[in-house]
């Protein structure tokens, strides 16, 4: 027996059973049921065509969720093990699925309790479909079947008759590797995935993967009523990188006159507040009555305002810059 599962026999289980397929706790998706999915290692559970209408699948360990009440079965594959796909439709092309099942005479109608890897078949369309999996079942691998496609014609293409479905599960709170169906929610704060190209990090109040460390992109900055762009470089915006805010832009009245020392500028968002204050200086390159060059200092307070205060040599800028300006939230 090639396909072999853990706490599913009443009776038999070997240590070999135990030691073979995974243990522990694995990723959650609810309070009782486990994220299901294959245990990401070089080439498990791969697909490849060894004749004109059938597959083989590799060895690779794997986890499939049944529902809340069953709780999840560890399964691996020992050995590598072939399948037979069924003759193309007359007229419609197909998509059949490879899975790695779990069948448990005590919450289904198989009368058995065995793990097995099988083929869904599709129904035949001329827009076909990957079919719908039994409850305790993990996706692999979709296989397009022509119509008409049998041995006696060839068989498939396996180069492109092939679409590698297996999605990826791992220990609690281990990554979980890049993999089909990415699309799916995290179960708490603080799981982390990998996207292939960096890892992001699900937030339960966004409902949604952020990247991390998280980067929000150039966000623009909601200024006071009567300040704006002095009509030279760039607007003033914000962008934060974990805990890490940065400014950027220019600030002045748009009735042209000085800005006023304590007057407040702009109200930062709460989350990018820094905790007790943030204070920087900006030397202004010069004053409405052209007096020499002046030092401001800004400050944002902790409630989030922006605004500036004592001006050297008793002078209002006209504009000030946030470029370069960067503190930590905490």
């Amino acid at each position: 027996m090639t396909v072999r599962t853990a706490w599913l026999l009443p009776e038999g289980q070997t240590r070999e059973d135990t030691r073979l397929t995974p243990l522990g706790t694995m990723a959650p998706e609810g309070p009782l049921t486990t994220r299901g999915g294959v245990i990401a290692a070089p080439d498990a559970l791969t697909a490849t065509g060894v004749a004109a209408m059938q597959v083989q699948i590799s060895t690779g360990r794997a986890v499939v969720q049944g529902t809340a009440a069953q709780g999840a079965y560890p399964v691996a594959v020992t050995s590598p093990e072939t399948l037979t796909v069924a003759d193309g439709n007359a007229q419609y092309d197909r998509i059949d699925t490879v899975i790695l099942r779990v069948d448990d005479e005590l919450y289904d109608t198989s009368e058995q309790t065995l793990a097995t890897l099988d083929i869904v078949q599709g129904t035949p369309s001329d827009t076909p479909t990957a079919p719908d999996l039994p409850t305790a079942a993990v996706r692999l691998w979709d296989i397009t079947v022509p119509a008409g496609a049998s041995a006696g014609v060839g068989g498939l293409d396996w180069s492109s008759a092939l679409a590698d479905r297996r999605a990826y599960t791992t220990s609690y709170g281990g990554v979980i590797p890049r993999g089909y169906g990415t699309s799916y929610p995290g179960a708490y704060d603080g799981q982390y995935r990998d996207t292939g190209t960096g890892l992001e990090r699900w937030s339960a109040a966004d409902s949604d993967w952020l990247p991390y460390p998280y980067d929000s992109g150039w966000q623009s900055l909601a200024l006071s009523a009567g300040y704006g762009n002095p009509g030279h470089g760039t607007a003033a915006g914000w962008r934060r990188i974990g805990p890490m805010v940065l400014l950027r832009g220019r600030i002045g009245r748009t009735n042209g006159k000085p800005i006023t020392s304590g007057d407040t500028i702009a109200t930062i968002p709460s989350a990018l507040r820094p905790a007790g204050g943030a204070a920087f200086a900006w030397a202004a390159p010069r004053d409405l009555v052209g007096s020499a060059p002046s030092v401001t200092r800004a400050e944002i307070t902790s409630s989030g305002t922006l605004r500036i205060y004592e001006g050297s040599n008793s002078s209002a800028p006209e504009w000030i810059s946030l470029d370069a300006v960067t503190y930590c939230t905490d």
